[in-house]
């Protein structure tokens, strides 16, 4: 374990205006607030957090960082208090502490791609400041340098599990790739222990004429390339066994059979070396086609440029060799984190401006801004929550998402039943705001059903379809059985009754599909009462056209100059029994209003012409709101009651539903305003009716 004036040496050796007493300060906090608390290895505790600070000084990160990552443990399992790290190392510190922190409570609960794929966007959405994530990363890489300490091997399958499926893909992701190599050959060693043992045994056997050979082909690439003048840094590895592994299952082929297991790296200068260096090898040994990638002319999306090339060498061995700058190698190696490294001759006045100022520069090939934002803030989902529920299954969903939108993005079923959520355990409306990292549970009843106010909340797609689709699904049924009222009582007015082949034939004749389609066509109005009865019965209408009179029927008015044309004002539908006026427009018809109407307020008193009935006028359109209790059966009940009342429904239009109440508005054919009043009189005495007013 480093011990306390090492560690702060190693910080100002490459930044010297580096906060000696932050760090003194956080050291001694960690180490006193730690305690005699142990790790697996019996290791004291604290000694944990100090190397990943020293993991993290090998990336020449910053004061602020450094001392991030020694208390990076103190609020989860100490006393310790994120008020009390704000009052000792700045709001800074304290910000990036509880970052780690949150990230730390967050566990992969199942191996599936999916929640593996969300857990690593929840973090980067989370991890609003790179360092965070960096801090996270060289704990994780700690712990998996550890890892072999834990006697639980099913504790250590599932850590490793992890690493590998969240944490080396979100290095490789921000350009770390020395973190990547070192977790997946730890997690690979640990998950594959017999592949693992039997690749290093292999790589073992050829490491003797391996080692000359590595050398040797390294030493001859530094002298062509000395040849053509250019200055290069020369050095070659094996691969790791991982990705030994991962090529031999990809392949399908035996270690023996992987010829490009060694790989060189050349180090140049200058981009314009690069390219040089590239023609020379190319001249002097033939590349194997398909495996040249110019990674400096279209960087990878984490900002890694190089140059890739593989050749055969001495006629029959497959080498790769990468060429870069120094400056990409740094890039190459440490990702995001390379700012800090590689710049010892740089002035550092300014910690923060520096950071942003280096990032720039790094990411300066990237793609678009979006790609830049991503890089930079790790926001690339900014407009994302992620929240957890009760079991732990990570759900993406927009920003702005509530209780409703988490229940549909579980299960069209949750989503139907929902009453209510909880969120953080607290009991919570359906509307409330979900936040970044929640945790939802959704109550639910099997009595529930979606409401139509759910859609003045619900966001997402599928949540506001859903509910939609069953809205409009319990509307039609709600029509269609109003349909079957008003179609019982057309039947009644035939000459005899009739039975279910009469119907089975006036669909034929009405070329309906089937009896649903006929009952919504009556309630919609889309057929008279005429066509449904000489539908049914052939003939049976003949003489019955006059029973209700429909709207068309000419109505006297006096006032008017006899052939002049005129409109019943839509606003207001004045009936028979209203006192009435006439509004002249240019080039229009009269239109005829209701002396109450409000929009004669608009016109001109000039404009008017004083109307009344004609002494035989009757038959009008009258639009009435009629509030109904929302339960079984209440909209069939008014259905009866307005025919009862010889009143005939032209439109009905459901305007609002809640769980309690439905208020629709219906259009009906009346004889005068008198027979209109005893309706509404009617209407009002009856249970399910909360209140009936004219429209």
């Amino acid at each position: 374990m480093l011990r306390q004036y090492e560690l702060v040496d190693r910080v100002l050796s490459y930044d010297p205006d580096a906060d000696e007493a932050l760090l003194n300060r956080a050291y001694v906090f960690s180490v006193n607030a730690h305690g005699s608390q142990k790790r697996a290895s019996g290791d004291p505790y604290f000694s944990h957090p100090i190397e990943v600070a020293g993991i993290l000084t090998d990336l020449h990160l910053d004061d602020e960082t450094i001392a991030t990552a020694i208390l990076h443990d103190t609020i989860e399992d100490t006393v310790a208090t994120p008020d009390e790290i704000q009052r000792l190392f700045g709001e800074n510190v304290a910000r990036m502490v509880d970052g780690v922190t949150k990230l730390s409570k967050i566990e992969a609960q199942s191996e599936t791609e999916r929640s593996a794929e969300n857990l690593r966007k929840f973090l980067l959405a989370m991890s609003d400041d790179i360092r965070v994530l960096l801090v996270k990363l060289a704990d994780r890489l700690h712990n998996m340098r550890t890892l072999h300490f834990i006697k639980n091997p099913d504790k250590r399958r599932r850590i490793a599990r992890e690493t590998m499926d969240i944490y080396a893909p979100l290095a490789e992701r921000i350009g770390m790739y020395e973190f990547m190599k070192e977790m997946q050959t730890l997690a690979f060693r640990e998950l594959e222990p017999e592949a693992y043992e039997s690749i290093t045994k292999r790589l073992e056997s050829f490491q003797v004429e391996g080692v000359d050979r590595i050398a040797k082909i390294a030493s001859g690439l530094k002298l062509l390339l000395s040849r053509g003048g250019i200055d290069a840094e020369l050095s070659g590895r094996e691969k790791h066994p991982y990705s030994i592994w991962k090529k031999m299952s990809e392949r399908h082929v035996s270690l023996e059979q992987l010829s490009d297991i060694m790989a060189f790296r050349a180090i140049v200068e200058t981009e314009e070396e690069c390219y040089r260096a590239l023609g020379v090898i190319h001249r002097r040994w033939p590349m194997v086609p398909g495996r040249f990638k110019d990674y400096i002319s279209t960087p990878k999306r984490n900002g890694y440029r190089s140059l890739h090339t593989t050749i055969i060498h001495a006629g029959d061995t497959r080498v790769e060799i990468q060429i870069r700058t120094r400056d990409m190698h740094a890039q190459a190696e440490f990702g995001l984190a390379a700012h800090w490294a590689y710049k010892q001759d740089a002035v550092r006045p300014d910690t923060q401006v520096s950071w942003i100022r280096d990032l720039i520069e790094i990411l300066e090939h990237a793609d678009s801004p979006e790609e830049l934002l991503e890089h930079t803030k790790m926001a690339m989902y900014q407009d994302r929550i992620f929240a957890f529920s009760p079991a732990g299954e990570l759900i993406q969903l927009p920003k702005g998402a509530t209780p409703i939108d988490f229940a549909y993005a579980v299960h069209s079923n949750i989503g139907d039943q929902a009453v209510g959520a909880k969120i953080n355990g607290q009991v919570v409306p359906l509307r409330t705001g979900i936040q970044q990292g929640d945790q939802v549970q959704i109550l639910r009843s099997k009595a529930q059903e979606p409401q139509a106010n759910w859609l003045n909340f619900a966001i997402t797609g599928k949540a506001r379809a859903a509910i939609r689709r069953h809205i409009r699904h319990k509307e039609r049924d709600e029509t269609v059985r109003l349909g079957r009222k008003l179609y019982d009582e057309i039947v009644a007015r035939l000459p005899t009754p009739v039975g279910e082949s009469a119907l089975a034939d006036a669909l034929k004749r009405l070329k309906l599909p089937d009896s649903a389609a006929l009952m919504e066509a009556i309630a919609r109005r889309k057929l008279t009462d005429a066509q449904v009865m000489e539908a049914v019965m052939p003939g049976s209408a003949t003489g019955n056209e006059h029973e209700h009179p429909p709207q068309q029927h000419a109505i006297e008015i006096k006032g008017l100059t006899p052939g002049v044309a005129f409109n019943f004002a839509e606003d207001c539908r004045p009936i028979p029994g209203d006192r009435i006026v006439g509004l002249r427009r240019a080039g229009q018809p009269i239109e005829v209003h209701a002396i109450e109407c409000p929009h004669l307020a608009d016109s001109d008193e000039e404009d008017w012409i004083d109307l009344t009935w004609g002494d035989k006028a009757e038959g009008g359109v009258a639009r009435i709101a009629v509030t109904l209790k929302n339960e079984p059966g209440a909209l069939g009940a008014i259905a009866t009651l307005i025919g009862q009342h010889k009143a005939n429904i032209l439109g009905l239009r459901l305007d609002n539903r809640d769980t309690t109440f439905h208020t629709n508005t219906i259009d009906l054919e009346v004889r005068n305003a008198a027979h209109l009043m005893k309706l509404l009189a009617a209407l009002r005495a009856a249970d399910v009716v909360s209140s009936a007013e004219r429209a």
